[in-house]
């Protein structure tokens, strides 16, 4: 019987294969700056902890919060502007409309003298220069703040730029600190979502058909996970392995190397 069970076993372990992975988080992102700017604050005290809605670091945009709030009140004046050049130029085109009907009934009027009719004429023109002058205006009115408003988008962009949060992950590293004047693209900080767990294993060519329907037993112990996101592209620097991910629930400490085994059941 004994014999029985040591060729079973041996058995077993002929349809099972074993990788090593290291327990990682679900994501780790590496933050950069999307702007130029002096740190004003970096909180170091939130390394390892989970983020809420406050920022772990900002760079300085007090000139950016000033200017913006002046776009903001030049538009408000402006569209102001707007609304009352709107309410002239509905009144040139009634005074317009009655000039040009007045033109019309005395210029065919023998009754009226050149000079009046000239009077006339030119009433009407300058009452039309000044419609168009209003209309001009108007119209410039609108790009300037159609213009101000796209500022108005560039300063918010950069004042969100200049604020780093991240709710739900982890602080990884912070690479600033205060005082420091960063450029764009320096590295800011690292962030990880440890709501999840993941395991990276390289799968020899022979195993990659079958792989996802193998039993994955971690560290001896049967789970219920699948191999997902199996890169049909061998790896660049695995030579002849394809890599395969394995997405777990969050484990208690993250880092640790796990067996892993694939086996046919």
């Amino acid at each position: 019987m004994r014999i029985i069970i040591l060729f079973l076993f041996s058995c077993s372990l002929l349809f099972s294969k074993i990788y090593y992975a290291k327990q990682e988080p679900y994501e780790v992102r590496e933050i950069a700056a999307n702007i130029s700017g002096l740190v004003i604050f970096s909180d170091e005290t939130k390394l390892g902890e989970q983020l809420q809605d406050a920022p772990y670091a900002l760079l300085d945009d007090e000139l950016d919060k000033k200017e913006l709030l002046s776009v903001e009140k030049k538009i408000i004046l402006l569209e102001k502007s707007i609304k009352n050049n709107e309410e002239i130029l509905e009144n040139l085109a009634k005074s317009l409309t009655k000039k040009q009907k007045n033109y019309k009934r005395i210029e065919k009027l023998t009754i009226k003298s050149t000079l009046e009719k000239d009077r006339e004429f030119h009433d009407l023109v300058a009452s039309q220069n000044q419609y168009l002058s209003t209309e001009k205006e108007l119209q410039s009115l609108e790009i300037q703040i159609t213009d101000l408003k796209l500022r108005s988008e560039v300063l918010e962009r950069s004042i969100k730029d200049k604020s780093f949060s991240a709710k739900g992950f982890v602080l990884y590293s912070l690479e600033v600190k205060k005082g420091e004047v960063v450029p764009v693209a320096s590295k800011i900080a690292k962030i990880a979502d440890i709501s999840r767990g993941k395991l990276v294993i390289y799968l020899d060519a022979e195993d990659v058909d079958c792989a996802e329907k193998k039993t994955i037993y971690l560290d001896g112990v049967k789970s219920s996970y699948k191999l997902l996101h199996i890169i049909p592209i061998a790896d660049g620097v695995n030579i002849s392995k394809y890599m395969a991910q394995i997405i777990t629930d969050a484990p208690k400490v993250f880092s640790k190397l796990i067996k892993v085994e694939l086996r046919d059941e």
